[in-house]
Order: C-alpha cells, then structure tokens, then sequence
C-alpha cells in the first residue's frame, strides 16, 4: 500500500485553516496542522475527534516569520511522513488602520507575516513539492484583488502575495508542481478578533478620518453579519488540493467571484474607486 499523501498547513489554530487540515484528513490525507503556539491546539484537536479524523492529522510548530522554526518542521515532516505532496500557506494577520496614523514597522509587520511569511515557507518547501509533483495553495482575500479603506498594509500584502504566486506558477509547472490562490471574503472566525481591535480607541486617535472610519467600520460590521462559515470558506480548498489540475485562482463563495471580477474587468481602476468611496461615506 501506498502512504497517504500529506499536507502542511499553516495558521490551523481556528478559522479556515482549522477547517482545512480536518478536510483534508476527511479526504483522506495526512494533515500536518502547523501554529505558532501548540498551546492553541485543543480546538483543531476536538473538531478532529468529532469528525473522526484525529488520526491523520498532526499538530506541529511553525511560525512563518521564523525561518528556523520552518526548516525544522519540514525536517520532520520528511524524516517522519518521507514525502510532502502540498503546501496550504493560510497564516496570516489582519491590520486595519491607514498609512497617516500607523508607524512604518505596523506596515512593515503586516508584509513580513502576510507576504514574507508566504514567501519563505514556500521557497523551503518547492524542493519537496518538486519531488512529489505537488502543490502549493495560497489563501489570499478579496483584499488581494481589491485595495480597501482602512486596510493599506494587509491589502499591500495580499497584493503581493497575488503577484508572486501568479509569477511563480508558470515557472513551478515546468518541474510539476501547481500553484492555487484561493480568495475568501468575509468569513466568521477569529480572524477578525484577533486584531485586537479597540475600537473606541481607534476612534479617539483618527482625528480627519474619523467619518470616514465610522462608516468603515458599521460596512465591516454588516458584512461579517452575512459571512461565510469557516468550513464554507475551506471546502473551495480542498476541491483544490485533490482536482487533478485546479485552477490558479478559485473564490470561495459566488459573492467573492463577483467582488474581484470588478478589478479583473477594471482596466481604468474607476470601478473600483466607485465601489470602495461608498464604504467611508
């Protein structure tokens, strides 16, 4: 018999990328379920349990921003599993201000977990991807596709990331491996909360942009109010990991296909700017 194949997963303490590594154990693959802190672990490990799946998923350390912590993790993957055969980069951190009011290492923060982090832990698992002929999946946002108010520095990231993978992808399938962004809109986990926002505080602190602020945050407010469900956000994902040829760019809900089609039809970028005013008004 041959092994199952195995996937590692980053940012899989809560949200999508908890739903992602149990979906990919329910397809059948072996799980490797990465976090910053293991510590955070009981809620992957109780949904694996409910699921029946515990068995093939695998909780282990890795910090994206830290390139020991992800050189030894593949290390064990590869001296446990012998093989790797995907990649879903999913860690990520919102950041919600705008350039006036933020330092420049807020901004910085926000590149080096959002795109650095991508980065560096693709870069150090192509080698194995290569030999298995895998894949690497990307989770992006709309806010990769769409500048928002209020979200320079994630949106810059996402931006990023968008144009590296859409630059790799051709160069990695001549040595065969498929590279996938997969774009959520508003999902209900603990994303959001985990910026730590204070609102009130935000508020006080935003001197001229404090109309434009309070109208962008009641929009966040409604939107999160008809989100997407974690596991409706992943199974897009894992349609991805096991389809024989997926796409390079998959939404997770129609309402996100018709979100980033208005930049990808935008070719003056007044479509957008039309779109995104209304949110600070």
């Amino acid at each position: 018999m041959t092994s199952p194949k195995t996937v590692l997963i980053t940012g899989t303490s809560s949200g999508i990328g908890l739903a992602a590594a149990v979906g990919a154990a329910q397809a059948g693959w072996t799980a490797i379920a990465t976090m910053r802190d293991t510590g955070k672990a009981d809620a992957l490990l109780k949904a694996a349990a409910e699921h029946d799946v515990a068995d093939r998923i695998q909780v282990k350390r890795l910090d994206v921003v830290d390139p020991e912590s992800i050189a030894a993790c593949l290390d064990e993957v590869i001296a446990e599993h012998g093989r790797l055969d995907a990649l879903i980069n999913n860690a990520g951190a919102a950041q919600v201000g705008t350039v006036e009011l933020m330092s420049v290492d807020e901004v910085r923060s926000a590149m080096e977990v959002n795109f650095f982090g991508v980065v560096a832990t693709t870069r150090a698992a192509l080698p194995h991807l290569r030999a298995a002929q895998g894949r690497v999946i990307t989770v992006t946002s709309i806010g990769g596709v769409v500048g928002q108010p209020f979200n320079e520095a994630y949106c810059a990231a996402k931006f990023a990331v968008e144009g590296f993978m859409q630059s790799l992808a051709p160069v990695a399938a001549t040595v065969g491996v498929d590279v996938t962004v997969v774009e959520p809109g508003a999902v209900s986990s603990e994303f959001v909360a985990n910026i730590g926002l204070d609102v009130p505080a935000l508020l006080a602190a935003a001197g001229p942009y404090v109309p434009a602020l309070q109208a962008y945050i009641a929009r966040v407010q409604q939107s999160y109010g008809n989100a997407q469900t974690p596991a409706e956000a992943a199974a897009p994902i894992i349609e991805a990991l096991t389809a024989d040829r997926p796409a390079f760019r998959v939404q997770t809900s129609q309402w996100a296909r018709d979100f980033v089609a208005t930049t990808l039809a935008d070719l003056d970028g007044s479509a957008v700017q039309d779109l995104t005013r209304a949110w600070v008004r």
